[in-house]
């Protein structure tokens, strides 16, 4: 005999929003999405940089033109680092963006030849090179790589937690998202811009609730 407990679980679990659903939503809330700028091998570099700094430091290092991966391997490290010093952790960032560039090398510096090669291959060896985690990763492979690898952040594990869904681990966003949405990479791209946005504009640290999409159905909201 089911008790009220489970009935309310089960009827919290019938009120949450599909993955589409939160997509609509943020549409509808948003607008078009963006796209991350640059080519491929720029948007790898970027990803990297951008970790633990603000996009604005990114967009000061990548004024000067688009990398070439060539390039990257045949100057010296320290004019590497110095070159990436407004983004911060600049001989790490370094030691990855070379790591990256000697990856891209054996596939012939062709993005084509790259994304060519299966997924998970890709993904295996991407989250191999020090200093590449998942997040950076999966946005690698969505963003230059074209595959839908979904990309899960800081923003994207605090609105699901204050929407109720109640997922242990990032294996578990993971279904959520690869099982609701058609398996397109700029779907998958287009909401991870999507809800980087929300999460600037609503749901920070100290969430804004005030013009919320999501406020009437979202049980973390503030009072």
């Amino acid at each position: 005999m089911t008790d009220m407990t489970d009935t309310t679980e089960m009827a919290r679990e019938m009120t949450r929003p599909t993955a589409q659903q939160v997509y609509d939503r943020l549409v509808e809330a948003y607008g078009k999405p963006r796209w991350w700028p640059g080519g491929p091998f720029t948007i790898m570099v970027s990803a990297v940089l951008v970790q633990n700094t603000a996009w604005t430091q990114v967009e000061k290092v990548l004024a000067a033109g688009d990398p070439d991966p060539a390039e990257v391997l045949a100057m010296p490290v320290e004019q590497l680092q110095e070159a990436i010093r407004p983004c911060g952790f600049m001989k790490a960032k370094a030691a990855t963006i070379r790591r990256i560039a000697e990856w891209y090398r054996g596939y012939g510096f062709d993005i084509e030849r790259a994304r060519a090669a299966g997924k998970e291959r890709l993904r295996r060896e991407l989250l191999g090179l020090k200093g590449i985690g998942a997040e950076t990763a999966d946005a690698m492979l969505v963003f230059a790589l074209r595959k839908p690898s979904f990309v899960i952040d800081a923003y994207t594990r605090r609105f699901l937690d204050r929407m109720g869904y109640g997922f242990g681990d990032d294996k578990q966003i993971r279904r959520f998202f690869e099982s609701g949405l058609p398996a397109d990479y700029r779907i998958y791209g287009w909401y991870h811009w999507l809800l980087l946005e929300h999460g600037k504009n609503h749901c920070r640290k100290q969430p804004l609730c005030e013009g919320c999409v999501f406020r009437a159905m979202c049980p973390g909201r503030a009072v």
